[in-house]
């Protein structure tokens, strides 16, 4: 499973122009690509590290500190993006073979997202499957690559 995780002080997830997923207050955009090797286990991992991800800036006095969205209880925004395991290394066309299909990918996306919501974390999510508009403001910016 493989993530690309920013900081952000807004992102919103539209399809066809509405809203279906949103930052409430600044948090987390996690773009998530399954690929055919992951499992239950890849989801609860990367659950893990995104929940444990020392990212965000602590509000406290004092010099910044970096904190964890389980730290803080910022929120999270997840949206699947199957194009993270696109393969360029031949050819101008990339390949898919590494991306998961839905019929796999699914349920071990929704699998992330209880896990990460049974971390007393707030998730939202974008459409599984929908053509997304994807809008975030990223704060730093601060945005880092993150594998199982």
């Amino acid at each position: 499973m493989r993530a690309v995780v920013s900081r952000c002080a807004s992102a919103r997830v539209l399809v066809s122009g509405q809203t279906v997923g949103r930052l409430p207050e600044p948090g987390l955009l996690a773009l998530i690509g399954i690929s055919v090797d992951d499992d239950e286990r890849a989801a609860s991992e990367m659950a893990r590290k995104i929940a444990g991800l020392r990212i965000l800036e602590s509000t406290g006095e004092g010099p910044t500190n970096e904190v964890s969205a389980s730290d803080i209880g910022a929120p999270v925004l997840l949206v699947s993006q199957f194009t993270l395991y696109g393969d360029t290394a031949k050819g101008r066309r990339p390949s898919w073979n590494r991306a998961a299909k839905g019929d796999q990918a699914r349920p071990l996306f929704d699998a992330l997202v209880a896990e990460l919501t049974s971390r007393s974390l707030h998730v939202e999510t974008g459409e599984f499957g929908a053509n997304m508009a994807v809008e975030s403001v990223n704060d730093g910016p601060f945005t880092v690559l993150v594998e199982t």
